[in-house]
């Protein structure tokens, strides 16, 4: 495979301690180099290698397309941003486009929305080239202009990082699933949950959308369907759209057991079905999402039983917290066999909710 490839070169005093903690932060994902001047990572999106000289660092990046291309110069850019407090020096050379409307954006539109329980909208949305958005996770950002403005879209600066609009242009982003996609007729679905409330702008979008009105999305990530022969899925609303697409898209040969808190028996939706898929409804009938505990008291009910078992989980960042406990230390699991996700967390907006609304 031709990989693409870019470089940077920084020279600054205290860059030896900001690579020593970008090297402790992925420092599963480290390669031995065999010199102790150099050293390599590879992570989901492509590789970095770091070589050093005697103030500064040359790096250089690769991936296999300029998605994941980007996506690797933005994780060490934003390193360097945080642990630097700048990226003054910081510019790339070789493969990939610095400036100009990033290459994993487009721009989409309202075709049709559907109800589908009393707390799911459904979008369908047009987009051209959706490619990319095929393979590489199942998640994307979407991005929604102010209401009665002319949408202004991101843009890529020559440090690696995108330069979002602001003031009156500043866009609402959240996290969500594509739940299908069909890329030659150009068309994707994203499920929505709806909350009450006021402060829940994606949602509030979706049950007011019409055809014709224009978003932004940018991704994907957030990592594919897992491959595992037996695996577990736990997850709230938010993670139902997930847990439907892996139902969907799990391999013949594998098994698929599925944990589902919602409301009620009113929120139940159609998922995959199969002699090798079970799933079980949790309700909290009137309980406040992320509160009921249903989740955690379901997994420890149920126990690991299988040795060959996988724990994908998606929820509340409370449930998140006391899933990945019973599942590393009640269950030891190790971590190539359980992907625990926080997807909102109660009183937080935004990125800082950590995933779909």
């Amino acid at each position: 495979m031709n990989l693409l490839s870019a470089q940077t070169r920084i020279q600054n005093d205290d860059i030896r301690a900001v690579m020593d903690r970008l090297r402790a932060e992925h420092s599963e994902h480290e390669i031995d180099t065999g010199d102790a001047g150099r050293w390599e990572f590879r992570m989901h999106y492509g590789s970095l290698n770091a070589s050093f000289e005697d103030s500064g660092v040359l790096v250089r990046v690769a991936a296999e397309d300029e998605t994941c291309l980007s996506y690797m110069k933005m994780i060490f850019a934003g390193h360097i941003a945080a642990h630097l407090s700048t990226t003054e020096g910081l510019r790339w050379q070789g493969d990939g486009t610095d400036a100009g409307t990033p290459v994993f954006f487009r721009e989409i539109s309202v075709v049709s929305s559907t109800r589908l329980s009393p707390h799911m909208q459904s979008l369908r949305f047009f987009g051209r080239d959706l490619g990319r958005f095929a393979h590489g996770g199942l998640h994307v950002r979407l991005l929604l202009p102010p209401a009665g403005r002319q949408a202004v879209w991101p843009t890529m600066g020559a440090d690696g990082l995108i330069v979002w609009p602001s003031g009156e242009d500043a866009l609402t982003v959240r996290v969500y699933t594509i739940r299908a996609l069909d890329v030659a007729e150009g068309w994707l679905d994203v499920d929505f949950v709806l909350h009450p409330g006021a402060e829940t702008p994606a949602a509030t979008f979706a049950q007011n959308a019409r055809a014709g009105d224009i978003i932004g999305v940018i991704g994907p990530g957030g990592g594919g369907v897992p491959e595992a022969r037996n695996l577990l899925l736990a997850g709230d609303d938010t993670a139902l759209p997930a847990i439907g697409r892996i139902l969907e898209e799990l391999a013949p040969s594998a098994r698929a057991e599925a944990l589902i808190e919602v409301d009620g028996p009113q929120d139940r939706i159609a998922l995959a079905e199969g002699k090798n898929i079970a799933v079980r409804w949790l309700y909290r009938h009137g309980r406040e999402a992320g509160r009921a505990g249903l989740l955690p008291e379901a997994l420890r009910e149920r126990g690991p039983a299988a040795d060959d078992l996988f724990v994908w989980a998606g929820c509340e960042f409370a449930d998140f917290r006391e899933i990945r406990g019973i599942v590393r230390k009640e269950w030891g699991l190790p971590r190539d066999r359980h992907l625990v996700t926080a997807y909102w967390r109660r009183g937080a907006q935004g990125e800082a909710a950590g995933g779909e609304e």
